[in-house]
C-alpha cells in the first residue's frame, strides 16, 4: 500500500477528508450535507476512469479535485435537488410519473 492509501485509511468524517486535502469549506454546509458530499465524492471517484498509474502526488491531486467538485454542489445546491442518494432519486421519478399536463385534464391545449 502507498503512503497516500495509508493515509486515507485514517480519514473518517467529512471534515477529515476535507482538511486533509486542504478544501476550505463552511461548517453550516457540511454539517447539513455531510453524507451527501461524501457519497457524491465516491461517485466523481468511481467515474474517473484516468487514474491508474497516477503515483501518490497524481492521486492526491485527483481527488481533492472530485472533493472540492462535490463540496461546491451542495454549497450552489442542497441535497433534494442533487438527488445524491437512492431515496431521491427514486423519488424524483414518482413524482415525474405523477405528472399530468393541464391540457390533459381539460382535453383542450392550454394557451
Amino acid at each position: 500500500m502507498s503512503d497516500f492509501t495509508d493515509d486515507l485509511d485514517d480519514l473518517e468524517t467529512a471534515e477529515d477528508f476535507l482538511r486533509f486535502f486542504h478544501v476550505t469549506y463552511d461548517q453550516r454546509v457540511v454539517h447539513v450535507n455531510r453524507l451527501h458530499i461524501l457519497q457524491r465524492f465516491h461517485d466523481y471517484l468511481s467515474a474517473d476512469h484516468g487514474m491508474e498509474g497516477l503515483d501518490d502526488e497524481g492521486m492526491s491531486s485527483r481527488y481533492r479535485f472530485h472533493l472540492e467538485r462535490a463540496y461546491q454542489d451542495f454549497v450552489v445546491s442542497n441535497a433534494i435537488a442533487e438527488k445524491t442518494f437512492k431515496v431521491h432519486k427514486e423519488e424524483a421519478r414518482k413524482m415525474a410519473d405523477r405528472f399530468v399536463p393541464l391540457d390533459s385534464l381539460l382535453g383542450t391545449p392550454v394557451g
